[in-house]
């Protein structure tokens, strides 16, 4: 039995490949980081693409017969150009369960992308192309861009070293593992007790990942040495090739750094809370100190500030990311959900409203256990209650379907 957690989305091969583009008229089609496939993505259905019954071990938030389609994990990167492209042909997946097969195409018709979600937060210059009033896939045709947190999360950094049962690092020597400066387990700049003298194999994800940029974004803001920039892609960001002592595997998604550490002695890897025991100190490396549990994430963001006044109006302010919490474990973010603010379908438009509606009420307890499960956190109050008040709220001039503003335009059917 593997002491890693197996993802529960292989459930995205409970649909059938052609059933979804027949279907994607009728619902809220999305997909994009592979962090939260799990807590939103399991399909509801009873069977998998072979006809064989299946246990989905329960629905996902986005599935709770509020009319989504599953959600299509491919990559922050991915799903954000779904998005902003209006491309459904960036939906691809592992249709067979076998990575040496090709992926296939999720829609093998395009249709409309509605929503995307996204460790990565949304930059100026997608914000800037999105309200280039040129751009048909913008803000001229489909209202103003909405970018909200939908839960938080840490990213964890799963380890494999014989001989250690159980691995404390500070952020400091973090940076320098994962930017190739230590290179062996056994480096005095490591001090740990009875380490192996054998070299240190990083794992990384080799496609465009928003759990890279979170992990990133917080080891540049300890050492902007060992860690030059932030970026969704890691060789883009560490340069691999410009550390030839240091010893990089890539992986695909976050179920692969999780096959891949748990395959490699001597490894060590990064990896959102839902495909490992984040709060067992055997599997996870603890960071100052910290292991990724409930309270000591919520104890890392509790200084997030809520938007307000002018910043309300700017969707670049509503990502929660504290890149060096002074207490709490230090590696935390929300995971992002993107919209527009206007559909031209009233059904997918009261599915999205419904949604919101429910996720951001503070007494809305029914997705409460599936965050948990999922090994997320639920935003604080402050963050439920702003969210819900600008983007949900009927006498809100941003509100998701606004007649005012939506008269005669929306991302189509």
């Amino acid at each position: 039995m593997t002491k890693f957690r197996k993802s529960a989305l292989a459930a995205l091969v409970a649909v059938g490949v052609m059933g979804m583009a027949g279907a994607a008229s009728a619902a809220v089609v999305g997909g994009g980081a592979t962090l939260p496939e799990g807590l939103y993505g399991k399909a509801n259905a009873s069977t998998d693409a072979n006809g064989q019954p299946y246990d989905d071990h329960g629905i996902g938030i986005l599935h709770d017969g509020a009319g989504f389609n599953p959600y299509v994990g491919v990559g922050s990167g991915a799903g954000k150009r779904a998005f902003f492209n209006n491309n459904s042909d960036e939906f691809k997946w592992d249709h067979d369960d076998n990575p040496l097969t090709p992926d296939v195409l999720f829609y093998p018709t395009r249709v409309t992308v509605d929503y995307a979600g996204s460790d990565s937060l949304v930059s100026a210059a997608e914000l800037g192309s999105y309200n280039n009033p040129s751009n048909a896939n913008g803000r001229a045709n489909f209202g103003a861009l909405i970018q909200v947190p939908s839960v938080l999360t840490s990213v964890t950094v799963p380890f494999n070293v014989p001989g250690l049962p159980t691995l404390n690092l500070t952020s400091e020597q973090l940076a320098k593992i994962f930017g190739g400066e230590i290179t062996r387990w056994d480096d005095s700049q490591l001090g740990l007790t009875n380490a192996p003298a054998e070299d240190i194999i990083v794992v990384h994800r080799g496609d465009e990942s928003g759990t890279t940029e979170i992990f990133l974004r917080h080891l540049n803001a300890i050492d902007s040495g060992a860690v030059e920039s932030v970026n969704k892609d890691f060789v883009a960001a560490i340069k691999p090739a410009e550390h030839p002592a240091a010893t990089f595997l890539p992986a695909v998604g976050s179920a692969g750094v999780v096959t891949a550490v748990e395959a490699t002695a001597y490894s060590i890897g990064y990896v959102s809370p839902d495909k490992v025991d984040f709060d067992d100190a055997t599997v996870v490396a603890s960071i100052n100190g910290y292991l990724p549990t409930e309270v000591n994430v919520q104890a890392a963001v509790e200084d997030s500030p809520v938007p307000a006044g002018a910043l309300v109006n700017n969707p670049l302010a509503w990502g929660i990311s504290n890149a060096n919490p002074s207490t709490g474990y230090p590696i935390v973010a929300s995971t992002n959900l993107i919209f527009s603010q206007c559909y031209a379908d009233s059904g997918d438009e009261s599915k999205i409203r419904q949604f919101v509606g429910n996720h951001y009420d503070v007494n809305y307890t029914l997705n409460d256990q599936e965050i948990e499960e999922a090994g997320f956190v639920k935003l604080p109050a402050a963050w439920l209650n702003a969210v819900r008040d600008n983007f949900w709220a009927s006498n809100s001039s941003l509100s998701i379907g606004n007649a005012n503003v939506c008269n005669g335009k929306g991302r189509p059917q």
